[in-house]
């Protein structure tokens, strides 16, 4: 009888060990808040791009997405949800929320995608490495190169933008984009909104005024895109977006900007070296993609052929989509 009481204790203590040592090696689940100022397709793809990462690398994370519906009184509120659910750490995708965020969480993590200007936007102290709390992904596009592009292409002599008056990254583009024009000599024609649903009226009130239309990555603007799309379609504008996840199904003649899905994945591996604690946020700093290879070029044959323009073939070749005929018919 004492064998077999002794041959069970020493069963249970192995029991207890092992199962000890699989809790040790169950992983931690985090919860991380992800704020995005408004729902459309490229911040819809940055967030896909960092979960995808993120669940490849093997963490166990609970998801709390918000948006904010472009309202920044919503952001501020999800914030504080955040805060009151004890988030291990936050994600803003925007502007506007970044900012909400970095104004309620000082010592939480606070990780930011889809920001043309960081810096500008009161996020970061500078764009190195800091003591800071707040890092991330900048989504800077080469806007002096891409008016140009478009400029030689179409032969536009004044350039129009919308954008967001109220937010930092829309008026940033714009004041980017009005002095690209400055320096190639074109002319500039700029109209503000305050949300989505002015987006239409505001390109109707500067239609017969410019030869192209720029719209670069303001999401209030973006998440209205096909006002614009129509309205040049209608008017016969040239129309240029820096957004390639939202150009599917437009009437664009010209995209040139980042794969948003790419840029969420680089986003992922910020957030994965904060939960590592290789780095705080701070030491993330502002990450700036240089790379081409990030970046892609479409055109648009059908509207290229409507609108009397011919595309060089060394563009044609270099481009990662064609469309024509209605259909896609080069992707790299």
């Amino acid at each position: 009888m004492k064998r077999i009481i002794c041959s069970i204790t020493v069963l249970m203590c192995v029991a207890l060990l092992f199962g000890t040592g699989i809790q040790e090696q169950t992983p931690d689940t985090y919860r991380i808040g992800v704020s995005k100022i408004v729902t459309h397709p490229a911040l819809d793809a940055i967030e896909q791009g960092m979960k995808d990462h993120l669940a490849e690398q093997g963490f166990s994370i609970t998801y709390d997405v918000q948006s904010a519906n472009g309202d920044i009184t919503t952001a501020a509120s999800i914030a504080q949800k955040f805060k009151a659910d004890k988030a291990d750490l936050v994600v803003g995708i925007g502007t506007p929320t970044a900012q909400a965020l970095a104004n309620v969480f000082t010592e939480t993590p606070v990780l930011f995608g889809g920001i043309t200007d960081p810096l500008e936007a009161g996020l970061v102290p500078t764009y190195e490495p800091n003591a800071g709390n707040v890092g991330g992904v900048s989504d800077k596009n080469p806007v002096f190169d891409q008016i140009k592009l478009f400029s030689e292409l179409t032969g536009a002599k004044t350039i129009g933008i919308v954008y967001t008056s109220g937010e930092a990254n829309g008026v940033q583009l714009k004041d980017m984009v009005e002095q690209a024009a400055k320096d190639l000599g074109l002319g500039f024609v700029a109209a503000g909104v305050s949300n989505s649903a002015e987006v239409k009226s505001a390109i109707l009130s500067i239609a017969n005024r410019i030869d192209g239309l720029y719209i670069g990555t303001d999401n209030t603007v973006v998440s209205a895109i096909t006002s614009l799309s129509e309205v040049c379609a209608q008017q016969g504008i040239p129309f240029f977006t820096a957004d390639p996840t939202s150009a599917e199904g437009l009437d664009y003649f010209m995209v040139w900007g980042f794969n948003y899905y790419k840029h969420g994945r680089k986003t992922g591996e910020a957030v994965a070296q904060v939960l590592r604690k290789e780095k705080t946020a701070g030491e993330v700093g502002t990450i700036f993609i240089t790379d081409p290879t990030e970046f892609e070029l479409w055109f648009n044959l059908d509207v290229a052929k409507r609108l009397g323009i011919e595309i060089p073939q060394r563009y044609l070749e270099s481009a990662a989509v064609l469309h024509r005929d209605g259909k896609m018919i080069k992707s790299e």
